[in-house]
């Protein structure tokens, strides 16, 4: 049988135009150790991983005629060193310079007629850093099958390198007529198959809407607030084809002792801390503020299967993300109500006996929020814009270092991807003691991005010291 993609999967390919490109990435911070972290080791590691993850050495293939969704299948020309590739930046490079060039890096598009990925080792930094950027299609991790590609390079402890051989042998790719008739036989089963897949491939909106609703109960089981449009305002704009990239760094035991004064969880206190710049940004932008006036974030959170005893690995499949959509305060000026207010918006997920403690997350191999960030993604993807004003997306890591080879990892910023008609997409992850934030604005619409990072640390300040 074809591996064929899912409807999910293949609407991302369908939605995806210059503007709006379909893949999430990640900046992985390393320090160099004594005896070097190298390009070609880089490409040893990873080569030496691929063997795990079949997927990114497949690429898709369009059914002719479009009489059933693409399939998957084995790219007979693979070269590593095309997506694993070497950058540098004017030495010392800053961190500035590093994030515009991840905002560049982000703002292509992936190559569709190769596997859907790339990877950017990048020399340079001061400090004797090196970073590695990656890019992964959205249509590639799902969870089930295919992990993205910073959770499987990233080990416990220090690895020493070792020389394998690649044994590697693709299967012969279908032919045009072994593809039709491998749709005619699935039409056959499914009539409607047929009219659905030409309508989407046509990008009729109202056709992948509902080809969307139909398949994202994977990704996106449960919205917790009523579905209205969301509220009007800068952040739900034409996106357009630039972006900006920003980071903020503070650190786990700031949030813990927010929330042992005031109460909630850290996640609680970490939707409090963007409320509060996002209230100070749109202040600086003119906006008129009332004290009802709020932004609405779509925060995928991880969620435990109902039949599964313990969370393990096995549990990521089918009810890995929900979708809430939480309505920050920013209208309220006092710290410490905002910070209530999203307590009570979160309060029936966590009443729910389906979420999931930060420990928990900690028990899948590898750095899981690579994964779960990719999967948040999904989610965002996979709904409108109009009901959402800006993705919120924070996943829990560990708290002990990671390596890729000998090299160990010192910081992880997620980048998220915009959707359609939206600005701002916001990926939180904690790691080793630290938070770290990365921030992805529209070059147009948020050229700004880095003065919204500054008021984030700002709002943390605010509920650090705020009072009754």
């Amino acid at each position: 049988m074809p591996d064929r993609l899912s409807a999910l999967d293949a609407s991302f390919l369908y939605v995806e135009d210059h503007s709006t490109p379909m893949h999430v990435g990640g900046v992985a911070i390393f320090e160099r150790p004594r005896d070097g972290f190298t390009y070609e080791r880089l490409l040893d590691l990873i080569g030496q991983r691929l063997a795990f993850l079949p997927r990114y050495r497949q690429r898709v293939l369009e059914v002719p005629g479009h009489l059933a969704r693409p399939v998957w299948v084995d790219d007979v020309d693979f070269d590593l060193n095309y997506h694993v590739r070497r950058s540098a930046l004017p030495q010392p490079g800053s961190d500035g310079q590093l994030f515009d060039l991840v905002a560049r890096l982000m703002s292509r598009r992936l190559d569709p007629g190769r596997p859907l990925w790339e990877a950017y080792f990048v020399e340079g930094l001061a400090g004797d850093r090196v970073a590695l950027v990656t890019k992964t299609h959205q249509s590639v991790v799902d969870g089930i099958g295919t992990i993205e590609l910073g959770q499987l390079i990233l080990d416990a402890a220090p690895q020493e390198p070792e020389p394998f051989e690649d044994n590697w042998h693709p299967r012969r790719e279908p032919s045009r007529t072994q593809l039709i008739l491998d749709a005619i036989a699935e039409t056959v089963q499914r009539p409607t198959e047929l009219v659905e897949n030409v309508r989407s491939i046509a990008h009729d909106a109202t056709a992948m809407a509902g080809k969307v609703t139909e398949t994202v109960g994977d990704v996106a089981s449960a919205l917790k607030t009523m579905v209205s449009p969301a509220p009007s305002g800068p952040l739900n704009v034409r996106t357009s084809g630039g972006r900006m990239f920003a980071v903020v760094r503070t650190r786990l035991e700031d949030f813990r002792k927010v929330r042992a004064a005031h109460g909630g969880t850290v996640n609680d206190v970490v939707l409090a801390a963007i409320s509060g710049a996002l209230r100070e940004w749109l202040l600086s932008r003119g906006s008129n503020l009332t004290a009802t006036t709020t932004v609405r974030a779509l925060v995928p959170m991880a969620v435990r299967d109902a039949e599964t005893a313990e969370f393990s690995t096995p549990a990521l499949v089918g009810n890995q993300v929900d979708a809430y959509l939480v309505d920050l305060p920013v209208g309220e000026p006092n710290a410490v109500l905002r910070l209530q207010h999203i307590g009570h918006a979160m309060a029936d997920h966590l009443d729910s006996g389906r979420s999931v403690a930060a420990r928990g997350l900690l028990t899948v191999g590898g750095f899981a929020p690579a994964t779960l960030h990719s999967l948040g993604a999904r989610a965002a993807g996979s709904m409108s814009g109009r009901i959402f004003n800006v993705l919120i997306t924070n996943s829990p890591g560990p708290q002990v270092p990671l390596y890729a080879g000998q090299a160990k990892m010192v910081e992880m910023f997620p980048v998220m991807p915009l959707v359609r008609n939206q600005a701002l997409a916001i990926g939180v992850t904690s790691y080793h003691g630290g938070v770290y934030f990365g921030l992805n604005g529209d070059r147009k619409a948020v050229s700004d991005v880095d003065l919204l990072a500054g008021m984030i640390e700002e709002s943390l300040e605010e509920l650090k010291g705020a009072h009754w």
